[in-house]
């Protein structure tokens, strides 16, 4: 947990980040709010690296989003009017990474810090992996059900692409090291950087498959929204996480 006069910092940059990002039309007026109000738990609570992490991803996301916009309002398949996400795609994507903070600062002996930087990185990496996934895999034309294997309308849920799959393991990946290189950096507790970076990748990219099979499953359905699969997705991926480092033996 920071200090007052960090944790006073570390609020009055999540603010700003806040605010540039409904400038930006990144979120919404709502969802830049909300994403204040959790982001803010995650600086005071885990600490600056933590921050960055969820900063970079979201930055990330809006470039992705905004890449190539006018062909997937072409399509109707384009995020909000201008690109920006709501404050269920906010809620979706950073209300378990606060649960994971929240719960390593009430009971660090559950969640020791090495694990908490191994399980927050995989949940954004899932984040990262499922965005650029959706928003850059659209544009190649073409996908298929990640079930059965038959053509189906991109954009459509549960279907993928090659190129989709590229920039979803692109994504999981370079949030590893992106998130690696941040922890090191700020000497924050990880597990051994293979592991890291290898278990982490691994938990944002199958998580994204996951919630591929969830959506043709599931949402196609109207049993779950958007947001609620993302949530799940994210879940499995912090489950995958926990798995990974069970059977390294890096937690007992």
């Amino acid at each position: 947990m920071l200090g007052l006069a960090d944790a006073l910092l570390g609020v009055a940059i999540t603010a700003v980040l806040a605010i540039v990002a409904a400038l930006g039309r990144a979120l919404t007026p709502t969802a830049a709010a909300v994403s204040a109000v959790f982001g803010s738990a995650i600086v005071v609570l885990a600490g600056f690296p933590y921050l960055g992490l969820l900063a970079l991803f979201v930055l990330a996301s809006s470039l992705a989003t905004r890449y190539g916009f006018e062909e997937k309002a072409r399509r109707s398949m384009q995020e909000g009017r201008h690109g920006e996400r709501g404050v269920s795609n906010v809620l979706a994507h950073i209300f378990l990474p606060t649960v994971l903070v929240l719960v390593a600062a009430l009971l660090p002996t559950l969640l020791p810090p090495a694990t908490l930087s191994f399980l927050y990185a995989g949940a954004i990496a899932f984040g990262a992996s499922d965005t650029f996934a959706s928003e850059l895999g659209v544009l190649s034309g073409k996908a298929r059900s990640i079930l059965t294997g038959r053509p189906v309308i991109p954009g459509t849920n549960g279907g993928v692409s090659s190129r989709g799959e590229i920039f979803a393991l692109a994504g999981s990946v370079t949030t590893a090291l992106v998130g690696w290189g941040l922890f090191v950096a700020f000497s924050v507790p990880t597990v051994g950087a293979g592991l890291f970076v290898g278990g982490v990748a691994a938990a944002g990219f199958v998580g994204c498959q996951i919630d591929s099979v969830l959506g043709e499953t599931l949402e196609n359905r109207k049993l779950l929204t958007k947001a609620s699969t993302n949530f799940a997705g994210m879940g499995s991926a912090i489950l995958i996480g926990i798995a990974i480092l069970l059977l390294a033996g890096a937690v007992r």
